[in-house]
């Protein structure tokens, strides 16, 4: 099937290429407004706020789909719909899909055995996701990524204030990353509000408070759900030995 990408931004252009790699017959990146009328299916790769425009223009009788995580199919109506989120950050560098999960869906089982096959010539891992859970997707892939960034750059932050560079922190970083894919959060999680070490606990929250105040209110909250964190850990723990 002849496939049209619209959308010119990160995801698009990573997606038409990778596509076009797996042996997809790939049309664009196309501009927002295209019709997509030489293709038989339509990829739309736009703002979550521009699909139903985008979906407007769109020729009928096209498998229509989108690569939005949060929206669900009503804003392609009244196109016979689908839907590609890969669970993959994009940068302006691009993207390697290979291993990523997919979240999928569609309309009809024609869409949706679209959706799968694009997400197997991708070499991802395709999962379905009911509309009304796609909300709750979406938090968790943001979680797991965008907030991620936003940590580091608070840790970033305050290690400049004693002479520690990016470089310093990434290898703790990956090596946290890779303990939690491996043992889990509880077994992972390891620190002084993990031991129960309240003491260091508040001195780090005075040198936060010092170094950078603004971000006190983001180091309680991190605080707090560490904590429980590892009283979920003690819990399972004395479960296990009873």
């Amino acid at each position: 099937m002849r496939l049209a990408i619209v959308g010119r931004g990160r995801v698009g252009h990573a997606l038409a290429g990778a596509l076009e790699r797996a042996g997809y017959e790939v049309d664009g990146p196309l501009g927002r407004g295209a019709d997509a009328v030489e293709a038989g299916a339509v990829l739309l790769c736009v703002p979550d706020g521009e699909i139903a425009e985008a979906a407007a223009h769109i020729a009928p009788g096209r498998l229509v789909g989108h690569c939005s995580g949060a929206t669900g199919l009503q804003a392609l109506a009244p196109h016979e719909a689908f839907s590609l989120h890969p669970l993959m950050t994009v940068t302006a560098e691009g993207a390697d899909f290979a291993g990523a999960g997919a979240a999928i869906a569609g309309s009809t089982r024609r869409a949706l055995q679209l959706a799968t096959d694009l997400a197997h010539a991708l070499k991802m891992v395709p999962v379905e996701i009911a509309e009304t859970d796609r909300p709750a997707y979406h938090a968790a892939a943001s979680i797991a990524s965008n907030f991620v960034i936003t940590i580091e750059a608070a840790a970033e932050r305050i290690a400049a204030t004693v002479g520690l560079g990016r470089d310093q922190l990434v290898p703790l970083v990956r090596a946290t990353v890779e303990n939690w894919a491996r043992l889990g959060p509880e077994r992972a999680l390891t620190g002084p509000v993990a031991r129960g070490d309240e003491t260091t606990v508040a001195r780090q929250r005075d040198a936060v408070a010092e170094a950078a105040p603004g971000l006190i209110d983001l180091f309680d909250a991190l605080v707090i759900a560490t904590r429980a964190l590892a009283a979920e850990r003690e819990r399972e723990h004395e479960v296990q030995t009873a």
